[in-house]
């Protein structure tokens, strides 16, 4: 797959992730990072997107441990959540 295409399907699958809160954490983090991810972070984002929405928000927030295949730098990012779009009520 070329990376235009890549990175086309990959920012779909993390802003459709079926819960809502989860389409604004992943999806904010993917639309932020994805075109500055290296090759080990696009490995890394493909493995974050086949977790469960739940386990993803429980690691962003620190409510879980964050398991060692998907700890590091990338993580701490995603952990940051400065990339967020608040939307006003």
């Amino acid at each position: 797959m070329d990376a235009e295409a890549w990175r086309k399907r990959t920012l779909w699958r993390a802003t459709h992730r079926g819960i809502k809160e989860a389409d604004m954490l992943v999806g904010g983090f993917a639309e932020r990072w994805v075109d500055e991810m290296d090759a080990d972070g696009r490995v890394w984002l493909e493995a974050l997107l086949e977790e469960q929405d739940v386990d993803i928000l429980a690691w962003a927030f620190g409510a879980a441990e964050v398991p060692a295949h998907l700890a590091g730098p990338w993580m701490q990012r995603l952990m940051a959540k400065d990339y967020l779009k608040l939307v006003p009520r």
